[in-house]
Formats: structure tokens, C-alpha cells, sequence
């Protein structure tokens, strides 16, 4: 059933498109009400407006709390015109039917994300007539059409244009829904900041609002569908806030996934650094006074791993940097008759527009590679709010996000052997790389650069064993990082064996003493972080 728009409720905060909206529902005969600033917007533009006191015989008081809340504004919504007794409920009071509400609410998240945001001036901007009236207007939607996004407002009038005046029942049933989630959404956000503020990490009701960024062409497999959602707030550097510049093919589910893997990990480092992840694992990294360098040293420790991987770097990719890029993987794709260049995405926080262009000419594979901008990478931005959640069939488990990096003054020293200030450098980004690695995992370095990563393993033995023979004859001077402590010697004697001359690991294991005995026995030194970080 197609209703006619004849009466019409603007109130918004965000202003863009509405001026013009008016216009265009005025020109159509509507009627429109307005409240305090949108009211004299479109005034001020020659919009024909009744002011929302004319209606409910009260004016705007308390500063503007309350205006809609109103027998006359949510009967006119709520209202169902093909029921007699509502109808003389309607007439006895005066209430006269509003067929469109356009409302969008105070900008409560923008407000608290604000460094000097006050609670005070957070509370002010809680709204409530406005999801009131949406609420209202979505449960009657049978009849009246709720309009919550300037991005709706074109879609309305083409409508009205084309049915004399009346839109659709299925748009009216769809931008209920919508609103029923912005309301949902907007609870959420205000919870969140309440919670905080009272310091309750784990509330007895939690809401997660995300808005959706779109959809995905699948899953991790594809007989699963996928979509891509985004916090509303976060004013963190991340992949999610990430600009998509170049990429034929849209980015997907794992592209995504391993995106933040390799991103995550590159925001550790201050120097210049440079990542390859494959399957939300590390297969190269290293760090260097040119980024150039560093990524050279971290393309090179797996060449094969490396190949349809994703490349994240922490400073601007210039021409020079683009070309390396493209070259390296260009000269192994060709070596494997693969026919060149094959990453799935680089992700920095720049890119120079001539590097751009130097990717778009050289990329040879299907046009597959895409290119996320993030800007600026400041590690004082990192929302330690934030939860690390992950599903489960039924619920959800919440924790606080992994935010331990490396602590220098943490660190204890139990065996007879000192590293050295190098070997000390080494085991900082072996245990970077260990902590954004599946466990059970051993890293090895070697001048800033990583040799050999064994990842998600059932067992610790087995992860070192494959990091060795990832290394080769690299392990011999190398420092290695575990991401738990060793429950038994053997790791450190296979490492003794490798040539190992450093290792860095929690410490805390009923054997300790067992393990700190055969690094001294094999002159390795040994440090312990006091931390774990297992990654499952």
C-alpha cells in the first residue's frame, strides 16, 4: 500500500541534503514541521515551515530537552488510520497525522570522541525526542515513512514523483528497519561511554555498534557469505579506517584478516619496518634505517611464503620503494611461470602518487594487488578500550586487546651469558613477531631481520624445528623468540644444536632452573619478559 506524504517532521543535526529535501517535499504540497535550528534553516531559505510549538500548544523548553515529547507528535506517528477507535482518538484531540518523520540525532559519538569531551557535555548530546520519534515512526511504518540519512532523501522524492506523492510500502518497511538499527546502535554507543566512565570493564549487557562498510564476495571459503562492518568511533590508525586506492578486484574476508595481521604488526615498530604476512602469520619482517632496506630483508626471508601475500610498511611507499616491491615479486612469479607480480595488498600509511602509478603499470597479475592508505601511524592513538572479541557457537568471549609490546625494565637476566646490545635488538623484534604469531610459535632473528617462524604448532618442539629449517644455516648467531615459557629443556637444546646465541622467553615454568642450566651449558643467553603472549 502506497501512502501520500501530506505532513512532514524534519529535525536533524546534520543539516547536509535537507535544505533541498524541504524544498522539493514543500514544492510537492507537503507540509512541514520543523524544530529549533532546522526550523530556522529552512526558514532562512524560504522554506514554508510550522514551527513544532504551533502544534503541541507548548514551546521548546529545558534547554531544548523537550519539544517532541508530545501526545500531538507521537499520536500523529503512532496512530493507525484504518482503526476506528484511533482515529477518534485522533480527531477528539486535534492530532493531525504526520506521514514522514526526517530525523537524524545529536552527534553523540563525535562529541565523546573530543579529547576534552566532559560528561557533562557528553549527557547533553544523549538525544531523546529523536529516537523517540523514530521508534515511533518504525513501529507504524505501515503508514508513515521514517527518514534517518541524507543518502535516503533522493530515493524519497523520486518516489513521491512517480506515485503522486506517496512512497512505497516496501521502502517504508525498509528504512524502518534501518532506523530500528540506528537507535539499537546509538544505545550502544552511549552504554559504551557509560560504562567506561564508571570504569566497568565487563557490563552485564554488552552491544557492539558497527555500521556495515558493505559486502564481501565471500567468506573464508566461499560457500560462505561475508560482510565487512566497522566500529562507529575508533580514532585509531587501522586497516578499518584504511583508504582502498587501487585494487581491481574487491578486497575479501582473508584479504582483510590478514590485513590487520600484517598492519597490527608493523604498528609496533617506531623505526622503519616492513611486514609479509601469509595466512594471519609472519613469514618475513625486519627492521631498517631505510624502508627500502627493510622491506628487502623481510621480502627475502620467505620468497615462497611471501608469493600472494600481504606487504604492510609504517612509512610512505615512494617510487623507489614501489619499484622494489614490484620488482622482487615480479622476478620470483616469473621464475614459478606464475607471469609476475602477485601480492594480495600493501598497506601504508602514504603512498606517492607516482608510486602509485609505478604499481599500476608494472602489475601483471590480474590487476589483483590493492593498496591501503591509512595515514599517519601514532602510537598515542591506540584505543586500549577496545575488546579483542571472538565467537563462539551460542556467545561471545570479550577480553582487553594484547597492547603488551616490549618492556625493557620488565626484563630479568637468569643466565650466566648477557646479550649483547645487537642480539638485545634482536630479540625485541623476535618477540614483536612472536606476539602477533599463532601459538605455540618460535621466532628467529638475525640483524634486525626475521630468518625463521614456526607458527601454530600443537607443540613447542615442533614449532622450533621448522623455524630452524625455515633458517637453514641462518641459525647459527640468531636470537629466538617463544611466545610461552619452555615446559622442557629440549627447546633450548635444539636451538644449542641450530647455533642459537640468544633466546628471549616469559619464563615462569616449574623447570626453569632445568632450562636456565642448558642455556649455561651451551653459553646462550637467556631473557625473561615476565609476559606471555599466546595468540590462538
Amino acid at each position: 500500500m502506497d501512502v501520500k506524504v501530506k505532513t512532514a517532521l524534519i529535525s536533524v543535526s546534520d543539516k547536509t541534503g535537507v535544505v533541498d529535501f524541504a524544498k522539493k517535499l514543500s514544492a510537492m504540497g507537503v507540509k512541514i514541521i520543523s524544530t529549533g535550528g532546522t526550523s530556522r534553516a529552512l526558514s532562512d531559505a524560504g522554506v514554508s515551515v510550522v514551527g513544532i510549538e504551533s502544534v503541541t500548544g507548548f514551546p521548546e523548553m529545558m534547554d531544548g530537552r523537550v519539544k517532541t515529547l508530545h501526545p500531538k507528535i507521537h499520536g500523529a506517528l503512532l496512530g493507525l488510520r484504518d482503526k476506528a477507535e484511533h482515529a477518534a482518538a485522533m480527531d477528539k484531540h486535534g492530532i493531525e497525522p504526520i506521514d514522514l518523520v526526517c530525523v537524524n540525532l545529536y552527534p553523540f559519538e563525535q562529541t565523546v570522541a573530543k579529547p576534552d569531551c566532559t560528561l557533562a557535555e557528553a549527557i547533553e548530546n544523549i538525544d531523546i525526542g529523536g529516537p523517540s520519534m523514530l521508534r515511533s515512526a518504525s513501529k507504524n511504518n505501515k503508514y508513515v515513512t521514517v527518514v534517518t540519512e541524507p543518502g535516503q532523501y533522493g530515493k524519497v522524492i523520486e518516489e513521491m514523483k512517480k506515485n503522486d506523492g506517496a512512497v512505497s510500502e516496501e521502502t517504508r518497511s525498509d528504512f524502518a528497519r534501518i532506523a530500528f538499527g540506528l537507535t539499537a546502535s546509538y544505545d550502544a554507543a552511549i552504554s559504551k561511554y557509560l560504562n567506561a566512565k564508571a570504569g566497568i570493564e565487563y557490563p552485564e549487557k554488552v552491544s557492539i555498534a558497527v555500521g556495515k562498510v558493505g559486502e564481501l564476495r565471500y567468506g573464508e571459503n566461499p560457500h560462505q557469505s561475508a560482510a565487512f562492518y566497522k566500529l562507529g568511533a575508533s580514532g585509531e590508525t587501522s586497516v578499518s579506517s584504511g583508504r582502498l586506492l587501487e585494487g581491481g578486484t574487491p578486497i575479501s574476508f582473508n584479504n582483510l584478516l590478514d590485513t590487520n595481521a600484517a598492519f597490527e604488526l608493523v604498528k609496533e615498530f617506531a623505526e622503519p619496518a616492513a611486514v609479509v604476512v601469509k595466512h594471519l602469520n609472519p613469514c618475513g619482517c625486519a627492521v631498517d634505517e631505510d624502508i627500502t632496506v627493510a622491506y628487502r630483508k623481510a621480502y627475502e626471508g620467505d620468497v615462497i611464503s611471501a608469493f600472494g601475500g600481504i606487504v604492510a610498511l609504517n612509512r610512505t611507499v615512494n617510487v623507489e620503494l614501489a619499484q622494489t616491491i614490484m620488482e622482487s615479486y615480479s622476478r620470483f612469479g616469473k621464475a614459478l611461470g606464475a607471469g609476475g607480480f602477485f601480492a594480495e595488498v600493501i598497506i601504508a600509511p602514504e603512498f606517492d602518487a607516482d608510486a602509485v602509478e609505478i604499481i599500476r603499470t608494472l602489475k601483471t597479475w590480474g590487476s589483483r594487488v590493492r593498496l591501503v592508505e591509512t595515514g599517519p601511524v601514532d602510537r598515542a592513538d591506540i584505543d586500549c578500550g577496545e575488546y579483542d572479541a571472538r565467537c563462539i557457537v551460542g556467545g561471545m568471549l570479550l577480553q582487553k586487546r594484547d597492547l603488551v609490546g616490549w618492556e625493557p625494565d620488565a626484563l630479568t637476566y637468569p643466565t650466566k651469558a648477557r646479550p649483547t646490545r645487537e642480539q638485545l635488538e634482536d630479540l625485541r623484534i623476535a618477540w614483536l613477531v612472536a606476539k602477533h604469531t599463532k601459538s605455540n610459535t618460535i621466532v628467529l632473528v638475525k640483524n634486525r631481520k626475521v630468518w625463521g617462524v614456526g607458527a601454530g604448532q600443537m607443540n613447542r618442539v615442533e614449532s622450533g624445528l621448522i623455524s630452524f629449517k625455515r633458517a637453514g644455516e641462518e641459525s647459527k648467531g640468531c636470537a629466538m623468540a617463544s611466545d610461552a615459557f619452555f615446559p622442557f629443556p629440549d627447546n633450548v637444546e635444539n636451538a644449542a644444536k641450530a647455533g642459537v646465541a640468544a633466546i628471549v622467553q616469559p619464563g615462569g615454568s616449574q623447570k626453569d632452573d632445568e632450562v636456565i642450566a642448558v642455556a649455561d651449558k651451551h653459553g646462550i643467553a637467556m631473557v625473561f619478559t615476565g609476559k606471555r603472549h599466546f595468540k590462538h
